[in-house]
């Protein structure tokens, strides 16, 4: 059907205020809206959509409305949905971020902000189960859980190669042993291997059209790179987030709780701009917002640009620190969905390609545990000797009303924010 472009402006926008509930939530708020009610793209296209943005790196909500927007009215129509999709996000999470460095030492912040971590290591816990149960349908699989797992937190091994070796692990593993991924596992309201019928690709585009992406992507994401570069210098901070979030949405495969480990070992261990305290609560800060989680890389940009201002106003470079963070996770979404959207078919049914994504879903699961230790390791014991034992039962709480009663964590979010002031008002708290 034909869709104005003034109604579907109308919904994007809308979508970016109400996207809460993770890439879970999103995508369902999309088939009741777009499929269900307004029927403006049928069940087969949106779950050919999803299948096929579910085998890219980055958010695949957000790719989703991008591939719809792009389906719709084209390249505009994909950048409007795209960029509404974080927009409300984006100043949301830039005021609390500022609300965290002008005001981490008042007490009652401080108490908000101690309360949000246990909820995190909930969050990143109930993560681990969720994406397990649907992923590790073959003990095969639970083996690339365990070795990837082994590789990061025993041996330090960088998380790209990880993900690369399970990428790899599963095109040999296709070859010699397919039925390990013959079991078909629904995710977001469609199956990754999900049969649906055939539909023709018209117009493929030519690769005129595909270089013209391609230069087109490249001078958007150089000529800013360089300007900083140049401007700034090349140890820069903010010349720094913009390689590493360019690294990070080119490796993000599992979602945005996996590529986390990365980000917070570069981040909190490799340059320094934050500590892992810091990390934490942002993790908590941008499960709470609508949007992606990924969003997260804008609070990390905020935070090591205000730390490490290089004598500019501090306000000025956290905003341009986290404006960079942003666009740089970003904009790769874009290229990825407007080169690969016409191809969708020939993509979604490559068997080799799908066992590759399926060994990164599976390597994954250790990855989300190892993110877990992590931050439990940095929450529970913040100091050697010490075990705080008020966030533990936090924690805990928090966990078994996610898994029992199925209490959103945009919910849990405050609540633990809420506890934690009030156990720091009353005297308590570790820090």
């Amino acid at each position: 059907m034909q869709v104005r472009f003034k109604d579907a402006l109308k919904f994007w926008v809308k979508l970016g205020f109400i996207n809460f509930g993770g890439p879970a939530g999103q995508i369902a708020i999309m088939q009741h809206e777009l499929v269900d009610s307004k029927r403006w793209v049928s069940q087969s296209q949106f779950v050919r959509a999803l299948n096929f943005c579910m085998i890219l790196p980055g958010p695949e909500a957000q790719q989703l409305a991008i591939y719809i927007g792009w389906r719709l009215h084209g390249i505009p129509g994909g950048v409007i949905a795209g960029c509404f999709f974080v927009i409300p996000s984006i100043f949301v999470l830039l005021a609390l971020s500022w609300m965290v460095v002008v005001s981490s030492d008042v007490p009652a912040i401080r108490g908000l902000l101690y309360g949000v971590q246990p909820v995190v290591i909930a969050i990143v816990t109930s993560a681990v189960l969720r994406i397990g149960k649907k992923t590790l349908h073959h003990w095969v699989l639970g083996l690339f859980a365990v070795a990837a797992f082994v590789a990061l937190y025993f041996f330090g091994i960088s998380f790209p190669y990880v993900i690369g070796t399970a990428a790899l692990g599963g095109t040999v593993l296709q070859r010699f042993r397919p039925d390990v991924f013959q079991a078909c596992e629904g995710g977001h309201g469609g199956s990754t291997c999900a049969e649906i019928e055939e539909e023709p690709l018209n117009n493929r585009p030519s690769m005129v059209r595909n270089l013209r992406l391609l230069i087109l992507f490249l001078a958007l994401w150089g000529i800013p790179t360089c300007g900083l570069w140049l401007w700034r210098g090349p140890l820069d901070v903010l010349v720094q987030e913009a390689i590493l979030f360019s690294k990070a949405a080119f490796v993000t495969f599992g979602g945005a709780y996996a590529v986390l480990t990365y980000i917070a070992d570069m981040a909190v261990n490799h340059y320094g701009w934050l500590n892992a305290h810091q990390m934490v609560q942002g993790l908590g800060l941008a499960e709470s917002t609508p949007g992606p989680l990924i969003m997260v890389t804008q609070y990390i940009g905020f935070l090591a640009a205000w730390n490490l201002h290089g004598g500019f106003n501090p306000l000025f470079n956290a905003v341009l620190g986290a404006f960079t963070a942003t666009y740089m996770t970003f904009l790769p979404c874009f290229f990825f969905i407007f080169l690969g959207a016409p191809y969708i078919e020939m993509l979604s049914r490559n068997r080799l390609l799908q066992a590759a994504f399926m060994g990164v879903a599976a390597a994954v699961v250790g990855v989300i545990v190892n993110l877990a230790v992590f931050f439990g390791q940095k929450v529970l014991s913040p100091a050697p000797g010490v075990f705080d034992y008020f966030a533990a039962l936090l924690a805990l709480a928090s966990f078994g009303l996610a898994l029992k009663f199925k209490i959103q964590m945009h919910f849990l979010v405050p609540v633990g924010a809420l506890a934690g002031m009030a156990w720091h008002l009353m005297g308590y708290g570790v820090f």
